[in-house]
């Protein structure tokens, strides 16, 4: 018996209205040969222990063993417990909590790990240092002082905007007498000439301790400059230690340096060249996307328009016009082969007529429809004479397909 001729007799026994699917073909592999989600993103993530592996530039960690952290824990507890005037003044809700030494415990203890963990979330290493990382052992101090006042800090990743880091920071670092430093400010997005490029936005080196007005300005400092579009952009500080004095004159920079291709740097090519005579042990980083002040730090510092990145449209296709085209306004079907700047100038035009040079437009009408308009109308011009009471518009409609 034919399929045709049993489809023909199935179908008598189907109730009317009934949709049935007379077949089913599977697409893709069958399950027994395709691999699983699991399978799939390992073999995407899949890492050689002997190619793909980090290493350390920086300075090592000091651990602090488990056994004497919680030792000193335990006789702290057991001091506090026999104070009579804490336990009152914990009792009664008055008791203060030392944030700075809260702070100062923190950096020593879990402060490195938890800002090189952040940096490693962020892609720092990866896109500063390749194969290398190294462990902030140095805590660094910035902050931003603004016009009003407001003490914006640097941290690890948070948002400051361009208007509120418009001016050089003040950094501040434990460091002995007689060490040399050297301090970097980068971004590694949001190049406007070279993709593979950072841009130096601070370059200070020879810093003799922590003292970075004594030190030897390379490339003045410049704010970030976070183009229109592409979102948040990193701006990472990286503080360097001097094995002895070096010359860095061939970073100098003319002040102010305002024509960005000056600016590009390549960190890693950097350390490659002063491998042996610095070693990296601080860092901090913030984010900053655009904001309306870089319009004119662009125009009238950079001497440059406005950089803006989106999605470039393509012009909506249009076929061929016809004679009699059915169930379309025909106002608006026309108009869609018209210029569209000149049907923008008949609105413009439309529109200073009604609106007073002083007194602005005339107020709308509370009941826009229950005015008649005393003689034969066609439907589509009533319905147009609607619409502009309502303040519609079918300019929007000429886009459509």
């Amino acid at each position: 018996m034919s399929v045709k001729l049993l489809r023909c007799l199935a179908s008598d026994f189907i109730p009317k209205g009934q949709h049935v699917r007379h077949g089913h073909r599977m697409r893709g592999k069958p399950p027994t040969i395709a691999r699983t989600l699991k399978q799939r993103l390992e073999e995407l993530n899949r890492e050689d222990p002997t190619l793909d592996f980090k290493v350390n530039i920086g300075y090592p960690m000091t651990k602090i063993s488990r056994r004497s952290m919680i030792s000193g824990w335990m006789n702290e507890i057991i001091a506090r417990r026999n104070n009579a005037e804490l336990e009152k003044s914990s009792r009664t809700r008055k008791l203060l909590v030392d944030l700075k030494t809260v702070k100062e415990n923190w950096l020593q203890i879990d402060g490195s790990s938890h800002t090189h963990r952040i940096a490693k979330h962020y892609g720092v290493y990866n896109d500063l240092y390749g194969d290398a990382y190294f462990m902030p052992v140095v805590p660094l101090n910035i902050s931003y002082d603004t016009e009003d006042d407001k003490l914006i800090k640097v941290y690890t990743g948070n948002v400051i905007k361009p208007g509120e880091a418009s001016k050089a920071p003040d950094v501040t670092y434990d460091a002995e007498d007689g060490t040399l430093w050297s301090l970097i400010m980068s971004t590694p997005d949001g190049n406007l000439t070279s993709a593979d490029n950072e841009y130096c936005h601070w370059f200070i080196g020879n810093i003799p301790g922590n003292r970075l007005k004594e030190g030897e300005e390379l490339v003045d400092y410049l704010q970030p400059i976070a183009p229109y579009g592409i979102g948040y952009c990193r701006y990472i500080f990286v503080l360097y230690k001097q094995n002895h004095s070096i010359d860095f004159s061939e970073y100098k920079k003319t002040k102010p340096c305002l024509n960005l291709k000056e600016r590009n740097w390549r960190t890693l090519d950097f350390y490659r060249k002063y491998q042996d005579q610095l070693t990296p042990a601080g860092l901090a980083f913030f984010q900053s996307d655009w904001d309306h002040s870089l319009k004119e730090f662009y125009y009238n510092m950079l001497k440059m328009r406005v950089p803006i990145f989106r999605y470039d449209f393509p012009k909506p296709y249009i076929k061929k016009q016809t004679w009699f085209p059915l169930k379309q306004p025909f106002n608006i079907y026309l108009d869609k082969y018209r210029d569209p700047k000149q049907i923008r100038k008949e609105f413009l035009l439309r529109k200073l007529k009604k609106v007073h040079p002083f007194d602005g437009p005339e107020p709308p009408r509370r009941f826009p429809l229950a005015h008649p308009d005393g003689k034969y109308i066609p439907s589509w011009l009533k319905f147009e004479i609607i619409k502009k009471r309502r303040g519609y518009s079918h300019v929007n409609d000429l886009n459509e397909y």
